[in-house]
This record gives C-alpha cells, structure tokens and sequence, in this order.
C-alpha cells in the first residue's frame, strides 16, 4: 500500500498552473478499462461488459482536482474488422487517439501479453506525438513475481516496436490503490489551461444515450453467443407524464430494440415474452438510478435488416 502516502501530492495549492485536457484508455476487451474510468471519476459511469463493443458511443468520465481536469473520452475497442460497422468504429479509434493528450494502454497483471495486445501496441506507436502510459491493471490477482515479469515485458513491447512508455504504472483499480497516482501521472502530460467542463459535470454522455446503453445491455444479459452484435437500441423518446403531481414524476421513455434478422426476435422476446420482460424490469431499475426519477419503459423490438453492414440503418442508429 506504499502509495498510498503520495495521494493528494500534486492537489495542495501550488504555483503549478492549472492543466485540463483528454485520456483514453485502450486494451483488449475485460482488461479493466471502464472499471478504471469508475475508480477514477468515483461514480459508474462507463458501462462495464467483458464484450467488446459495448460501450460504442464516446462514454466520458471528468476527473476534477484543484489543479487539473482529466476528461477521460471511451473509445470503442481496437479490433480487426469484418463489417462495415467494425471499419467505422475503427475509424472511430484511431481519431479519438491521434485527437487526445494521453494514452492509456491497460494490460491486466494476470494475462500474458497476447495478440491482441500487440495489435493494438503497434497502431500505438504509428500515433507518434501522444505520450502513452502502460497501465497494469488487477494487480490485486497476482504475486509480485509476475507483476515484475509483467512490467519487464510491457518495457520490452515498446522498444520492440520503437517507442518509450511515458510511465509504467501497476494499478488495482479494485482496492483504489495507485489510481490517485496514476492521475497524478497522468496530470502533468496535459495542456496548460482552465477546466473545460463545469465542476458538477460527470459525464456530457447524453441520457439517451446511457439509457440505450443501459437496455442494450440488459437485452444483451444471456443471449451473448446466440447474438453477439446484433441488437441497436435506440430511445425514441424521454417525456415527463403529464397530469402528475410534482412530487410524484413519471418519466415515459420509448424504446426500440433493433435486430438484425426475424428469427431473433424470438430469442430476445422469449416464451410468453418472459425474456423482454425481464429485460425491461431490469433496465428499468437501473434507468431509474440513474436518472433519479420513476420510469415507465415502453421496450419494442424492431428488425432492421443486417444493419451492421447497411450505412443508411448505421447513421440512422447513430453511427
């Protein structure tokens, strides 16, 4: 816990100037990306699968200090595409690096360097001016051997690929430990400047946005492998009741769920429509802590004809 002590080191009133500027984390799918965002913005903000491509949509996270504001932007995962989603996302990607001050490359402590990391490693270094942090992530699950291994071979991708970590820096985001540090790592590499977002702000994430989110991954819950990719959920419209009292709101929210091919609609609808059901109730209480307030969720399921690959269905749900 030796890190402990350098909590709030660079957060006592100084001459430093006041810096504010982006962070993206990147990483293979599961290697502790939006579970870092949570520790560092304090508050669940990023939505947490172990799939890729969850979290499709720029998800940002504001970290205000006395000294600085770090705004970490959540980019869709790196991966090789087959579609023409999976170009456009990629496209997505590679802006969102080359455009931020910082890079976060997560790697858990309990994986060995894989493919997938290396693939991501090398569209690393062709972003050449943006310093990158190696973030070792769940070192809570293992010994100190391995996490040594482990650093000495993150050391290693970089040189093999011709570029220098601006740190290295072993975190578990789980137990806080070092994520006040990695902030204080991280805060030096941006710009000079006044914060960009008011103090309350934790996310500009539009709510639409995070409340699709919010069903897509309820609808997701148990059907991963029949149908990985091919639900869109788009909130058609958020209104408040009317003929409600003030002290008891209701918010009336409509909801499409978009999949690909009519034979899916059984599997997310289920017998009896027992799975939308559920699927409903589900999202439904997170929706309502999210916003605060009582919902009525009014869910449809919709098939779009192979969306993933039609530019016409792709802008219209927001790609």
């Amino acid at each position: 816990m030796g890190a402990m002590s350098v909590r709030h080191k660079s957060s006592e009133p100084s001459d430093a100037p006041h810096r504010a500027g982006f962070a993206c984390f990147v990483g293979r799918p599961n290697a502790g990306k939006s579970t870092l965002t949570n520790a560092l913005v304090g508050q669940k903000v990023a939505i947490t699968a172990n799939q890729p491509q969850t979290t499709r949509h720029t998800v940002r996270g504001i970290v205000h200090r006395p000294d600085a504001q770090l705004i970490l932007v959540d980019t869709p995962g790196l991966h090789k595409p087959r579609t023409l989603l999976g170009e456009r996302l990629n496209d997505i990607v590679r802006t969102t690096w080359a455009e931020v001050d910082v890079i976060g490359f997560c790697l858990p402590a309990n994986e060995k360097l894989g493919p997938g990391d290396r693939f991501i490693a090398k569209e690393l270094a062709s972003i050449k001016k943006t310093p990158k942090i190696a973030i070792v992530t769940k070192t809570d699950l293992v010994d100190s051997k391995t996490l040594a291994e482990q650093l000495i071979a993150i050391d290693q991708l970089g040189k093999e690929l011709g570029f220098e970590w601006a740190e290295i820096v072993p975190v578990s985001a789980v137990g806080d430990m070092q994520v006040d540090l990695l902030a204080d790592l991280i805060v030096p590499l941006l710009p000079e400047g006044p914060a960009l977002y008011p103090e309350g702000d934790l996310t500009d994430e539009p709510e639409q946005v995070m409340i699709a989110e919010l069903i897509r991954e309820a609808a997701l819950e148990g059907v991963r492998d029949e149908l990985p990719h091919s639900i869109a959920v788009v909130v058609e419209e958020m209104l408040p009741r009317e003929d409600r009292p003030a002290d008891k709101p209701l918010l009336d929210i409509h909801a499409f769920v978009y999949i690909e091919r009519p034979s899916q609609k059984g599997i997310i609808i289920g017998p009896k429509g027992k799975r939308l059901k559920d699927v409903g109730i589900k999202s439904r209480k997170q929706i309502e802590a999210l916003l605060g307030t009582p919902v009525f969720l009014d869910l449809h399921v919709k098939v779009a004809k192979d969306w993933q690959r039609d530019p016409r269905q792709l802008r219209k749900l927001g790609f």
